[in-house]
């Protein structure tokens, strides 16, 4: 009887820290401050980039997320440096954490505007003016198309060596980067992460959520033919339904 009252003690006490181990989701909160005021900020983007999921901190600072030991949490806000955040035992077993961030220093210049009169207008012939066009050409057997840019005797030509011959185009890319291409599904699912991918174009949440580099975006948009004035203007989530469009498509030429 004494052996099974001890084995029961040391179950009970061991039970959490095995929970802990095995990555047993809870919430935990925080509060987010200017480090040099100290006082609370208010709509910084807090994402789980293990679990894909986000929040943003309210009036006060304060934000709540689901978590497990050892997630990293990425925080943003333009104006402030972002930051990761690892969850430690600390946090977890109270519940709550005070984090600091740091605003960017920006430099300001003097600036001197200087005062134009017009003294007539011109004209313009609307026909004369450039237009942007991009191509899409739409492929037998895949429900999307590729984007080619601008029409060009080559660019057809270019998509249909990236389809057929994809070991060489994207390979590099997508056969080395499986497990953080995988998350694409799961980073579309949260309301929050899509709505700030939908408010940036600087590719640093998509590179951070990915693992790859800002420059390997890019490419990696190149090489699945998308043109160059998409890359430039789309938003960030723009960008990552291309990139998850793309590897889909890949994964079936991969089969065949």
């Amino acid at each position: 009887m004494r052996y099974f009252v001890v084995f029961c003690l040391i179950t009970f006490f061991a039970i959490p820290s095995i929970a802990q181990q095995t990555g047993l989701i809870q919430k935990v909160s925080g509060t987010i401050v200017n480090d040099n005021t100290s006082l609370p900020i208010q709509n910084v983007n807090v994402i789980n980039l293990n679990k894909v999921t986000g929040t943003i901190t309210n009036t006060m600072g304060n934000f709540e997320i689901a978590v497990s030991l050892n997630d990293t949490l990425h925080l943003s806000l333009i104006g402030f440096k972002s930051l990761e955040i690892r969850v430690t035992n600390d946090w977890i077993k109270n519940k709550t954490t005070k984090i600091q961030m740091t605003e960017k220093a920006i430099a300001l210049e003097e600036v001197v505007v200087h005062p134009y009169n017009l003294t007539g207008y011109l004209e313009v012939d609307s026909k004369l003016i450039p237009i942007q066009e991009n191509y899409r050409y739409s492929i037998s057997g895949l429900t999307t198309g590729y984007e080619a840019g601008e029409y060009s005797p080559g660019a057809f030509g270019r998509v249909l060596g990236s389809i057929f011959n994809p070991a060489d185009m994207l390979y590099n890319f997508f056969g080395k980067k499986t497990r953080e291409l995988r998350k694409l599904k799961e980073i579309k699912k949260d309301d929050t992460v899509r709505n700030l991918l939908a408010s940036k174009f600087d590719r640093e949440t998509i590179s951070v959520l990915l693992g790859i580099d800002k420059k390997e975006i890019a490419e990696i948009m190149e090489r699945c033919n998308y043109s160059e004035s998409f890359i430039k203007s789309a938003n960030d989530l723009q960008i990552l339904d291309a990139i998850s469009e793309c590897y889909e498509e890949y994964k079936v030429l991969k089969k065949k």
